[in-house]
């Protein structure tokens, strides 16, 4: 018996391995795509918008539960029955879920698409919003006395 040598193809065999894991036939995603996003802080809202190209506003699914924010979206699985000579845009489901901190108020996010851009604008909690706090002294009439942050006294400590 002759021995079979065979060359193995390392990058091949990866391929192949990350086309079954990620459930691909034919050149198309069937499993969740990622979401391009940018997320920025803008006076007192966050603001994240993520790129859904070609998405019906329809399609497009938001849900929060607690400080956990979901995005889904669907793009239809084009015909089978047609003879495609090309087919690089991925179709499917797409999800993204975005984890915000407690200083973001959930209750009252906005959403709005346009040009293929979902934009989210999420408000910063008043609990989390900075504010001034008042001080009593011991003076002698018990009125509260504010005591600002920019004071003399404040900045010759600071120094």
């Amino acid at each position: 018996m002759v021995p079979l040598l065979m060359r193995s193809d390392p990058f091949r065999e990866l391929d192949r391995l990350s086309q079954q894991m990620l459930g691909r036939t034919d050149g198309t995603f069937a499993r969740p795509s990622a979401m391009p996003m940018d997320a920025w802080r803008e006076g007192d809202s966050f603001v994240v918008e993520l790129d859904l190209p070609g998405m019906r506003a329809e399609s497009i699914d938001l849900d929060v539960e607690r400080n956990v924010v979901t995005v889904r979206a669907e793009r239809p699985v084009l015909d089978q029955e047609r003879e495609m000579l090309a087919a690089e845009r991925p179709r499917g489901v797409f999800s993204r879920q975005l984890v915000l901190g407690d200083n973001l108020d959930t209750g009252r996010i906005q959403a709005g698409y346009d040009a293929g851009v979902l934009t989210l604008r999420i408000p910063v909690a008043e609990q989390a919003k900075p504010r001034r706090i008042s001080i009593s002294s011991g003076s002698r009439d018990g009125q509260a006395q504010e005591i600002s942050s920019g004071s003399a006294e404040r900045q010759a400590i600071n120094a």
